[in-house]
């Protein structure tokens, strides 16, 4: 028995960090469920005695929720330990507080020049005795990067992050204690770009000084030698400031780097008006280079374009190694695809994307400061030396968020979709959830995270990530009188107040708080969850429903009536009342886990009559909505919007809209995230599943298919001949229509619902024989839960399950179809449906009562038999019917090839199979199985 790790607020170790709702959690490692105990102790650094301290108490949960004052700048020394009847268990970690609520000795200082774009500032030092303890608390405006005698403090960039500058400014807290060894002299110097507070920004190339029109930087660098005594060194009017060598940079714009420029012309300082009552500790996770990928190829395009392709669309910037003589500008182009074999980057709009670099004839590598791009493909123009692809990286940039969930299939589109899945997080997880990370967007809209905020807690540790950005979102409704702005921070714009783009506020909220079980999220943000509901309520121009103003509706869904406008067919009206009622229930939701006994029973009401009045409006008293589209379907399921005796009819009229539509999807930005699931909770698994492998378009894997890295903002960003689709809204990397992967966590892998926390497990896998394979994993907060699972093609179509439990959790697997006589649990019979798991793992196998493999049949169409080779082969074994086909590949299209063979007997009287042969094929077709 051990303990594994302990985290502080869902972090390791976090060093400056605002820790308000401060807890303590950690995972256990046993060989199997015992009863044990618990207690934390937690010591300030000089003190002999803890100030914090809870008796030896039963373990009931993997936590404790600390009511403990912190003082600024401390560390905290944390010991867990644990014990059972035989033996004891201690771990220790700490985490340390930034400036929090004390006061700054350290002033805003600036250049008198604000059209500076990369503006320096330096300071002198010296010290005199050996280095006990060193921090750097800092921020700037825009973004910053610090240089202790010419070694960069920290592994982070683009700091501090994005917020909306003119309210809440994050400060970063360093530990450079090992950068100050030796006594010496020293030089602190800290770099600044405009990033997103002064640069261009925004639609349609965006706007300049959205925040502001300098930069501007504050820092205190607090020193302690061995005997205790502290020096402090602040930002004030003895620095002095100058250019730098970029000349020019922005988000949208890259960035032009003079390596030859020199840096002299040191003046002093200006000290500005800016207020230090804006700042606040950090709350945003680093934004780190987390992977290197190298160019996977040169090509010299038709056009005689030197492009270097790194074989997977992602965000972050090129590295190079320079060799290049001295006055030599060389230029890098982004581009996420080619056109024709030639680069293209017309989908990126006003976006530049590129980085402009005068080599200095130094070699050593270099790589943009203040900018990122999204990417797969560079352009290289002004080189005078070969290119060799071993001296070029790309730096893959996004928040630092430890992975916790991966599934792999038997199928590898299916893989290649998931990864595909987790690239597009990454790529659009930089400090907020942006939509796509390439052209002159990259903007924090709120309904992509809404949508996707349940698979982004799947595949990585986001609750610091998405309790940031609730608090970039509380921030704009603050200002709004309670109305959500379209994406957070807003960059001076004032438009929003859509359904689900604004229900981000409601429900960003509460799904982090059901993955990871801390209310503070939701203590955090309940008055902002309120404020929108609120909102609705005073706008709607009909009492309980949401009516009468602007909405996306289903944006971007194929089933549209009128082509100019991406809305769908789905009444906004109708969608718009379904997450007023949503909202309200979650604010409900909220309020009973706070203990707000009137609120919850105010918004209950509130969610009640809604959801009445919607089924009133909307909803035949026999369940036949007036809407017929797929998304109309799929939220009336998912939000269990019609009585539970009438569920199933509303699932029938589903896959009947389906069907009409070849099974294909014609949903958008609202209806894709559920389709599936309400298809695979109602019956009609086969269904999703069918969905879900369609390769052509409209589907997930047709991108695949087309040799996707990432996911597109639309279904046919790139159409079949391999073109650009021309809409002027095209990017070839978002991550909105990968929410399909919380059903493959929850439908295909099984993982299907769980306690806030996840100490209680619900699983449930849904069986289909195309996906006869899926492996996961999901790093629950008590521990990691693996399960694999197999459908055997052996007679008996046996199923094999192997799980791992966590220490902590219990886990309720049903097993579907299951004939309790077969089935065994570590090699012992069981007799039971439903296997209640507690800390361990089991190899499980069964003979279910169905078979999960499809076969062929009597009634299978040609076309169909014609795609299995072995099959064919088989039949011309029996008779060489099948020569018609062969000979003839023209039969197989038209009505011939969607015959059966039966059918086709009867039609084509030159066929001639006799009643024996036939008799063996359909014999044959009925063993042979259809994957």
């Amino acid at each position: 028995m051990k303990i594994k790790q302990i985290t502080t607020n869902h972090m390791f170790e976090p060093l400056g960090f605002q820790l308000s709702g401060l807890r303590i959690e950690f995972q256990v490692d046993a060989e199997s469920d015992t009863s044990i105990s618990k207690q934390l102790k937690i010591w300030r650094e000089k003190d002999a005695d803890p100030v914090y301290v809870t008796k030896m108490i039963p373990f009931d949960n993997n936590y404790f929720e600390v009511p403990l004052q912190l003082q600024p700048r401390t560390r905290y020394t944390v010991e867990v330990t644990i014990r059972d009847d035989q033996q004891t268990a201690t771990k220790q970690t700490f985490f340390e507080t930034g400036k929090m609520n004390e006061p700054y000795s350290a002033e805003w200082i600036g250049n008198s020049d604000k059209e500076i774009q990369n503006t320096l500032f330096k300071k002198h030092f010296a010290t005199k005795t050996p280095i006990k303890k060193a921090r750097l608390y800092i921020t700037g405006l825009g973004l910053y990067e610090a240089f202790l005698d010419q070694h960069k403090v920290g592994a982070e960039y683009l700091t501090p992050g994005v917020t909306d500058y003119k309210k809440w400014v994050q400060v970063q807290t360093y530990d450079v204690t090992d950068l100050l060894n030796d006594p010496a002299e020293h030089e602190l110097v800290i770099s600044t770009g405009d990033g997103w507070y002064k640069g261009r920004y925004g639609f349609d190339g965006g706007q300049k000084d959205i925040y502001g029109d300098q930069q501007q930087v504050i820092a205190e660098l607090h020193i302690e030698d061995a005997d205790g005594h502290e020096q402090v060194l602040n930002t004030d009017s003895s620095w002095l400031t100058t250019s730098g060598k970029i000349t020019k940079s922005a988000i949208y714009y890259g960035e032009d780097y003079d390596a030859t420029k020199m840096v002299a012309n040191w003046k002093p300082v200006v000290l500005t008006d800016q207020s230090t009552a804006i700042l606040r500790d950090r709350m945003s996770m680093p934004i780190k280079i987390n992977q290197k990928l190298p160019a996977q190829e040169l090509i010299t395009t038709p056009k005689n374009e030197q492009v270097l392709d790194f074989g997977q669309n992602q965000a972050g910037w090129l590295e190079f190694y320079n060799r290049e003589p001295k006055g030599t500008q060389i230029t890098f182009q982004m581009g996420e695809i080619l056109q024709k074999g030639n680069f293209y980057r017309d989908n990126l709009r006003e976006a530049r994307a590129a980085f402009v670099y005068i080599s200095d004839g130094k070699e050593g590598w270099v790589h943009p400061h203040f900018t990122y791009y999204g990417y797969r493909y560079v352009k290289v123009t002004g080189n005078t030396l070969p290119i060799n692809i071993a001296d070029y990286k790309a730096d893959v940039i996004y928040s630092s968020l430890e992975a916790t969930g991966k599934l792999t299939t038997n199928n590898s589109m299916v893989n290649r979709l998931l990864e595909n899945i987790v690239w597009g997080q990454k790529s659009n997880f930089i400090d907020v959830p942006t939509d796509c990370p390439q052209r002159d967007e990259r903007l924090g809209w709120t309904g992509d995270a809404n949508i996707f905020s349940n698979t982004a807690a799947l595949n990585m540790n986001v609750y610091e990530f998405f309790k940031k950005y609730a608090r970039d979102m509380s921030v704009e409704q603050k200002q709004h009188d309670g109305m959500l702005t379209m994406y957070a921070p807003a960059m001076g714009t004032t438009d929003g107040g859509a359904a689900v783009w604004g229900d981000a506020a409601t429900t960003i909220p509460w799904n982090m708080y059901q993955a990871y079980g801390d209310p503070a999220i939701l203590a955090q943000n309940y008055t902002s969850m309120k404020a929108w509901v609120d909102w609705i309520s005073k706008q709607t121009k009909t009492k309980n429903l949401w009516t009468g103003t602007f909405q996306f509706g289903d944006w971007i869904a194929l089933d549209g009536e009128n082509p100019a406008l991406p809305t769908g067919k789905t009444d906004e009206d109708f969608i718009a009342s379904v997450y007023y009622y949503y909202s309200s229930q979650l604010v409900a939701n909220a309020a009973k886990v706070l203990g707000n006994e009137a609120d919850y029973s105010t918004y209950t009401h509130q969610a009640e009559s809604i959801k009445q009045h919607i089924q009133h409006e909307y909803i035949t008293a026999t369940g036949r909505l007036a809407i017929d589209t797929q998304t109309a379907y799929a939220l009336t399921l998912y939000f269990k919007l019609v009585p539970a005796q009438q569920l199933q009819r509303v699932a029938a009229d589903l896959a009947a809209r389906l069907h009409k539509d070849n099974d294909h999807l014609k949903t958008g930005f609202v209806g894709t995230p559920f389709i599936c699931q309400a298809l695979s909770q109602y019956g009609y698994h086969k269904l999703a599943v069918k969905i879900f492998l369609q390769e052509d378009y409209p589907s997930w894997l047709y991108a695949v298919k087309m040799g996707a890295t990432t996911v597109w903002e639309r279904w046919n960003s790139v159409e079949e001949d391999g073109s650009m689709n021309p809409d002027g809204m095209n990017s070839l990397n978002h991550y909105s229509i990968g929410a399909i992967m919380e059903w493959v966590y929850k439908y295909l892998w099984g993982l299907q619902s769980h306690s806030a926390g996840y100490q209680k497990i619900s699983m449930a896998p849904y069986f289909d024989a195309r996906l006869s394979t899926v492996k996961g994993t999901y790093e629950t907060p008590y521990g990691n839960l693996t399960m694999d699972y197999q459908i055997e093609s052996d007679a008996k179509h046996t199923i094999k399950i192997n799980l791992t439990v966590p220490f902590g959790v219990t886990v309720d697997l049903s097993l579907p179809r299951v004939n309790v006589s077969t089935l065994t649990v570590n090699g012992t019979p069981a007799d039971k449906e439903v296997l209640t798991l507690t800390a361990g793992t089991y190899a499980i196998a069964y003979q279910p009562t169905h078979d999960y493999i499809e076969r062929y049949n009597a009634d299978t169409h040609i076309v169909d038999i014609m795609a299995n080779k072995d099959l064919v082969a088989a039949i011309d074994a029996i008779d060489p019917v099948l020569d018609f086909f062969k000979d003839n590949p023209d039969n197989l299209n038209g009505g011939l090839g969607k015959l059966s063979l039966t059918k086709i007997n009867t039609i084509l009287p030159m066929i001639n199979i006799t009643p024996e042969h036939l008799q063996q094929i359909n014999q044959l077709l009925t063993e042979t199985p259809r994957i």
